[in-house]
This record gives C-alpha cells, sequence and structure tokens, in this order.
C-alpha cells in the first residue's frame, strides 16, 4: 500500500506542473456546465417541471456534477498504455519489478486526485452562483460518494486500460479509441442522465460498467441513492471494476507473450 500511495502522490505531481492547461480546462468544463444546465432544465421544463425524479434544480445540479467529473474519470481520452504498447516501449514496463497495470492504475487515480479540485471546483461554484445546487444538508452522502467517485475512476481506468490493450493487436487505434469515447459519453450518463433513457436503452447501459463511472458518483452525492440503494449503487461498481481488472490482466498476459520488439 506504501508504493501504491507513493506512485499516486507522483502521479498527482506530474499532473500539477500542467498548469496553464489546467486552468483552461476548468475554463472549459465551466463554460460548458452553464450551456448543459441551460439544456438540461429547459428539457425538464418542456416535459411539465419533472422528468424522471429531476425538477428544474436538480436537474441543473446534475448538470454542474457531471462537468466538475469530468475530468477526474477522464471521460474523453486515455491512450498512454497504447502509444507505448506501439512503440515497443512497454518492454520497459515488462522489465521492471512492478505490476504493470497497478503502477497504472496509481498514476490514473494521481491524475484524478489533482484534476478533482482544480477542474471540478469552478463548475461548482458557478452552478451554485448561477442555478444552486440541490445536495444534501447529511454527511454521510458525501462520505459515500467520496468512496463512489474513487470507484468510478477506476472503472474508467479498467475499461481504458482493457480498450489500450487492443494495440496489442492492431496498428491503427483511432476508431476504437472513438467508438469507447462515444459509449462512454453515452451510456455513462454524460449527455443525459441514464434515467432518462427509453427501456432497452437503459438495459443497454446497465449491461456495461459505463454508468459506474459519472451516473452512480452523481446518484450517491445528490441523494438520489440512499441507505442501502446507496451501498447497492457501491456494490456494483465494486463489481464492474472487480470483473473489469481481471479482464485486462488476463488480455494483457496474453498480449505480452505475443509481444516482440527489436532493437537496442
Amino acid at each position: 500500500m506504501r508504493l501504491f500511495a507513493t506512485l499516486v502522490v507522483l502521479g498527482f505531481r506530474r499532473w500539477s506542473t500542467y498548469r496553464m492547461a489546467t486552468a483552461a480546462g476548468a475554463f472549459t468544463n465551466t463554460v460548458f456546465g452553464l450551456i448543459k444546465a441551460s439544456i438540461t432544465v429547459g428539457a425538464i421544463g418542456a416535459a411539465g417541471g419533472t422528468l424522471a425524479g429531476y425538477d428544474a434544480q436538480t436537474g441543473a445540479t446534475y448538470a454542474w456534477l457531471v462537468q466538475a467529473l469530468i475530468a477526474p474519470v477522464n471521460v474523453f481520452n486515455w491512450n498512454e498504455l497504447a502509444l507505448r504498447i506501439r512503440d515497443g516501449d512497454v518492454a520497459i514496463d515488462l522489465a521492471r519489478p512492478l505490476d504493470p497495470q497497478f503502477a497504472y492504475l496509481a498514476g490514473f487515480l494521481g491524475r484524478a486526485a489533482h484534476q478533482f479540485i482544480p477542474r471540478g471546483a469552478p463548475p461548482l461554484l458557478a452552478g451554485a452562483l448561477i442555478t444552486g445546487l440541490a445536495l444534501p444538508a447529511t454527511p454521510l452522502p458525501y462520505l459515500l460518494a467520496a468512496v463512489s467517485v474513487v470507484l468510478g475512476v477506476s472503472v474508467s481506468f479498467s475499461v481504458w486500460w482493457l480498450v489500450n490493450l487492443s494495440a496489442f493487436w492492431l496498428i491503427e487505434l483511432r476508431g476504437v479509441l472513438t467508438l469507447n469515447v462515444v459509449a462512454m459519453g453515452i451510456l455513462s450518463g454524460l449527455v443525459i442522465p441514464v434515467h432518462w433513457f427509453p427501456g432497452w436503452l437503459s438495459t443497454l447501459a446497465a449491461l456495461t460498467p459505463y454508468p459506474s463511472m459519472l451516473q452512480a458518483p452523481v446518484d450517491v452525492l445528490m441523494g438520489r441513492a440512499e441507505g442501502t440503494a446507496a451501498l447497492g449503487v457501491l456494490a456494483i461498481q465494486a463489481a464492474w471494476l472487480t470483473g473489469v481488472l481481471l479482464l485486462g490482466r488476463l488480455v494483457f498476459a496474453r498480449g505480452a507473450r505475443k509481444l516482440v520488439v527489436q532493437g537496442g
């Protein structure tokens, strides 16, 4: 655990050097949060004032929270492992006395920890000032949400890890990466809450790990899932994390066995 914590800290320090990029990302997230909150409130108004349990303020809160979590969860791209496989640098990872999946997960969590405040706080502050935030008044949802966010970030890593492993067999990866971004954007609740989906799409989403990345943490934080229901959400996240990580280990082991790296 000490080694894991050290790698998390190193991941945090690595991303803390990109200050201008972080500031630009915070501004962008806030602007898009305002746009998304406006559209969400408009959709709820068009539906008669409530939609799948969301009213105007809870809908706006959902939009702001999702914007705050986009960067920590890393919805849009992670191809670090794929590039190292393609360039052959993964051979260095395999030669180290450290499990690669373990090390990359720690770095991913360190990046998320850094992004959480400078990229997440501005949209929430803007939401509090512009529309107000409908958040619980008791501490328990926040404690459970902290666990849920860590699980959500870890599930995101496990899916990105699995997608990156396609580099063992594919030369061109842009299609696979883009497909994952599209699936994540739709099925995680980034665009609209999963609760707004029609029955067939809601069932499809439930059969994937994507809702565990954004929809689950937001549900817990907003108090939409309380008590045993919140614990059930955490259990589903943990189950997806365990399953996808194990699958990723198996695929990585198979890919490493066929890897051939030439050069000095």
